[in-house]
């Protein structure tokens, strides 16, 4: 299994989450549920990813 691109995965997960709370303010209305809804996945993703390499 390559652990780099699952690493790189884990950081733009977390920094797309990052990116988002921090400019909430400026993010049309219209985005704010999808993109949320997205990062929130890929963050429970990067997770369950963690999780797996570390048992495997």
């Amino acid at each position: 299994m390559d652990y780099s691109r699952i690493a790189l995965f884990i950081v733009l997960a977390i920094a797309l989450g990052l990116i988002l709370i921090m400019n909430r303010d400026t993010i049309p209305p219209k985005l704010k549920r999808p993109m949320a809804i997205s990062a929130l996945v890929m963050i429970i993703v990067a997770f369950v990813l963690v999780i797996y390499s570390f048992l495997a």
